[in-house]
């Protein structure tokens, strides 16, 4: 690991010196400023998608997981990464029509490739082994809503009733209503104004309707809730004058004609539109997740970027605050989407990212070839731009313009801006951070990834089918009972045994054909407490399990957690349901006793509350925190950690070199003073002495072999100024003690960095499990009986819960 990236700097590429010349000073951008926002502009073949995905892969080596929306197909090349830069690897990958404008085979292709690719990096001091680090730190996924070509996301499955921490928000959930409505109505191809359209106001009020009690609305139901939507009035207004019937069922129709559209099934295809899972994979493993949507119309990917701008707001209140980078949203073409005047359903979600994101570490990267039609007063919230190489005259000045709204232009020479704007090449960029005492003049390093362009649709495929997969989240099932014969007859059991009817879980069709089935229920809840690990928790229960027929013996560690409570339990069955035979275990009201007694001795000693343990971080995860949530939280924390220990650093060495820069603004004092050209040669020392130390140490940079030469520029025109002041001996011996004193500065920050730990990576530690048992006095039991549960026999013979 090379040091920087032990200090959560991003190295983007090398500083370019005024003159044009690339120098060796690397440019090393903070992980942390990206939490104030970057904005990439630059025409077509500037290298702004190659920064791009530079800027992706160091968040990707620094274990902060991305979602990058690729509108031109692009940044599939994310997933084009080859440790061992063999010509097989590349070959699947190259252009045959590349190949062939070269005279050359794919295969011969392959090897120019990899030999290119294989140079490059080394000219930028980066290894294979740089590559698989790469690999190891995050796992890379491509996602095609909207299209079988790679993994489809389900968008359109149902929307979702928010969150509690969203609905107790006013603005946010108006916004999340509105931006709903808005969205599915431009698929619709709809333009509707939320304060004038009667399509929206409907669509709108049905959302709210359904949200605020709880219910999440698939399409169906949906097109059934725009008919009959359960609301008598709209404002004051009658519903049927606001909205007739007729033109109700129209809408309804649109809605249908959209679900029965060919193709249109693989937008409710694939695992959902959740943000926690494109962050992070089973494990808790950061994921680079890229949303390719190259293929989309354009209302559809209106419709898709509002959807998931919409869950992104969401799950950014569900975070706790942080100032250390926390994830990125990464856009690859921005234009359309944040426009100055229209106001497409994108926009107000993209301001409200921009406005309020910081707080809790998410950062936004938005990038556009076409600078002119931005909105340059939301992008004035971005704390970083990238400009590269512009068109015409008038997207600089656009440009311009934009910069000069933007936090930190006081630190632009708006002169100079013009001639640096039109001078940039290929790769270079001028990059202003607000973060920074001035801007820089950069060029972009090699990536790691393969840029091959954009991918096919057979490449797509084949990258997604290696990719991970979500895992399956759903409820544990209970096995399927032994089918029993079945009476009409409830079966008629002693009056102190509780008998209770779990409600069907389908609502479709009759009761014809339902037969309930007995198993032993039990609930209660227990009490886990732990005063050195503060734990204070109450767990509820609700267990199924069938006794064995003839024994009686119930094995409670395989009973079944039920995702009921015993208020969900109705007290009479359905009066056409058939009952199953009732084992004669379950009739005998002295076994429950005993039951109950085996059921408390489970409770104390085999259902314990785990919870995992960082060595590293001294951390302990909160009671109900999943391994995976848990190591996601020290990822972050691990983060924040290095974040603070880097923070201290560079105060500690910025008030050393503040001494010395006293000491050499001291002896200047000293100098006599003779002549004007004296004293401007003695200011110029001052200045170029202080750039030097800051510029490399200050300035988020290691003091570098550039820096050094710097340095010794500064001391050689100190002397010359000495001697133009008449006082050669004092100044040459205080320039030669700054400097020297300079040189252990830089010797004890290059120790201090290597005694910093490798950047935190949670996948890699072995975590303790520390159990929390419940002492006896903790245990209650509130219910143990009989619960008859409904089933009904399919085509195949096999009983499936009702």
């Amino acid at each position: 690991m090379q040091d920087f990236e032990k200090l959560g700097a991003f190295y983007l590429g090398k500083k370019v010196a005024p003159d044009g010349e690339r120098t060796d000073e690397l440019i090393l951008y903070d992980s942390k400023d990206l939490t104030t926002h970057g904005v990439i502009i630059g025409m077509t073949g500037s290298g702004k998608t190659g920064l791009g995905v530079g800027v992706i892969e160091e968040a990707a080596m620094d274990h902060v997981p991305v979602i990058a929306l690729d509108p031109k197909g692009d940044l599939g090349n994310l997933l084009l990464t080859f440790p061992k830069l063999r010509p097989a690897d590349f070959e699947p990958w190259v252009d045959p029509r590349a190949a062939a404008d070269k005279g050359q085979t794919p295969q011969e292709f392959a090897k120019t490739m990899a030999g290119v690719w294989k140079k490059g990096l080394a000219g930028w001091g980066q290894t294979p082994a740089r590559i698989g680090a790469l690999r190891n730190a995050v796992d890379m996924a491509i996602y095609t809503p909207g299209s079988a070509a790679g993994t489809p996301l389900s968008v359109l499955r149902e929307f979702s009733a928010p969150e509690p921490e969203l609905l107790e928000d006013a603005d946010l959930y108006r916004e999340r209503v509105q931006s709903t409505a808005t969205g599915l109505l431009t698929l619709l191809g709809i333009d509707a104004d939320p304060v004038t359209s009667p399509e929206h106001i409907l669509i709108a009020n049905v959302l709210d309707k359904a949200w605020q009690e709880g219910r999440s609305l698939d399409l169906g139901a949906l097109i059934a809730a725009i008919q009959d939507p359960g609301i008598d009035r709209i404002g004051v207004m009658d519903l049927d004058a606001f909205f007739p019937p007729k033109e109700r069922f129209a809408l309804a129709m649109r809605v249908n004609n959209l679900l029965a559209a060919p193709g249109f099934e693989a937008w409710m295809e694939g695992p959902p539109l959740n943000i926690d899972r494109l962050l992070y994979g089973d494990t808790g493993k950061p994921q680079v997740s890229v949303l390719s949507i190259a293929h989309l119309g354009d209302a559809e990917r209106m419709f898709f970027v509002t959807m998931l701008l919409t869950e992104l707001v969401g799950w950014m209140r569900r975070q706790p605050g942080s100032g250390s980078l926390r994830a990125i949203l990464y856009m690859d073409e921005i234009f359309g989407y944040l426009p100055p005047v229209a106001n497409p359903p994108s926009k107000q979600l993209f301001l409200t990212l921009l406005k309020q994101a910081r707080a809790f570490g998410l950062g936004l990267v938005l990038s556009t070839q076409n600078p002119v039609d931005l909105d340059y007063k939301a992008l004035s919230n971005c704390g970083t731009w990238f400009i590269g190489r512009l068109q015409t005259e008038r997207d600089q000045a656009r440009v311009k313009d934009g910069l000069m709204g933007a936090a930190g232009s006081g630190n632009l020479d708006m002169d100079k801006l013009d001639e640096t704007l039109a001078g940039l090449g290929k790769r270079r960029f001028l990059l202003h951070n607000v973060h920074e005492q001035e801007p820089a003049l950069m060029e972009t390093r090699w990536v790691m990834s393969y840029l091959a362009g954009p991918l096919t649709r057979d490449q797509i495929k084949l990258l997604a089918a290696s990719q991970p997969k979500f895992a399956a989240t759903a409820d544990p099932e209970a096995a399927e009972p032994v089918a029993r014969s079945a009476q009409r007859a409830r079966p008629v059991l002693p009056p102190d045994i509780r008998q209770l009817f779990a409600p069907p879980q389908s609502t479709e069709g009759t009761s014809e054909g339902l037969v309930y089935y007995p198993r032993l229920i039990a609930a209660g809840d227990v009490n886990y407490s732990n005063a050195r690990l503060k734990v204070s928790e109450q767990r509820p229960y609700l267990l199924a399990v069938e006794p064995e027929d003839t024994s009686g013996t119930v094995n409670w560690a395989e009973a079944q957690e039920l995702s009921l409570t015993p208020g969900d339990l109705d007290r009479h069955p359905d009066p056409d349901a058939a009952f199953a035979e009732c084992p004669a275990c379950l009739t005998k009201s002295k076994q429950f006793k005993a039951w109950e007694k085996t059921l408390r001795r489970h409770l104390r000693t085999g259902r314990p509350l785990i919870l995992y343990k960082s060595k590293v971080l001294k951390a302990t995860s909160n009671p109900g925190e999943s391994e995976r949530d848990f190591r996601i939280r020290l990822q972050q924390l691990g983060n924040e950690q290095r974040d603070l220990k880097v923070a201290k650093l560079r105060e500690r060495y910025e008030k050393k070199v503040a001494t010395q820069e006293e000491r050499l603004r001291r002896a200047e004092q000293a100098v006599e003073r003779e002549a004007e050209q004296a004293r401007a040669h003695k200011l110029d020392t001052a200045l170029s002495f202080g750039t030097a130390v800051l510029g490399a140490l200050l300035g988020r940079k290691r003091i570098s072999a550039t820096s050094a030469s710097r340095v010794g520029t500064a001391v050689r025109k100190a002397g010359r100024a000495g001697q133009q002041a008449g006082d050669v001996r004092r100044a040459k011996e205080t320039v030669a003690s700054v400097h020297a004193k300079l040189a252990e500065l830089e010797a004890a920050f290059d120790k201090d960095v290597e005694a910093l730990d490798a950047a935190f990576d949670a996948q890699a530690e072995m975590l303790d499990e520390v159990a929390v048992n419940p002492r006896a006095t903790d245990l209650h039991v509130g219910l143990i009986g009989i619960g008859w549960f409904p089933y009904v026999e399919d085509a195949d013979g096999r009983l499936r819960p009702a």
